[in-house]
């Protein structure tokens, strides 16, 4: 049988390769080797950046609500604690959009866990 070479094969991995580091910096976009790793160092970071963003996002919601509570004068935790003691199901992202866009209706939250008089 005579030997089978793999060429065009090779050339499909070597372009797919590429593509993927295109937009890359420098001799990464262009030089198989060092695309190869770039690629597969990319993936590494964005499986693990996946799960970063999650983290990343509720900190952020925290901190909004966090801000927002302090103004009305008591703690996030006692925020929480008061929700969940009412059976109040609003998660973070909820309450830190309403805090931001709606002050008003982030009131009536309050006022709905017992954290705040009526005014």
């Amino acid at each position: 049988m005579p030997r089978v070479r793999k060429g065009a094969a090779r050339r499909r991995k070597h372009n797919r390769v590429l593509k993927a580091a295109s937009g890359m910096y420098g001799s990464r976009s262009r030089r198989y080797r060092l695309a190869k790793m770039a690629v597969v160092r990319a993936g590494i970071y964005a499986t693990r950046d996946r799960r970063t963003r999650k983290r990343n996002f509720r900190s952020l919601w925290i901190t909004r609500i966090t801000a927002a509570c302090r103004q009305r004068g008591f703690r996030y935790s006692q925020l929480i604690f008061a929700l969940t003691e009412k059976g109040i199901a609003l998660n973070r992202k909820m309450l830190s959009e309403i805090a931001i866009a709606d002050p008003a209706a982030f009131d009536a939250v309050v006022l709905a866990a017992g954290l705040a008089k009526a005014a």
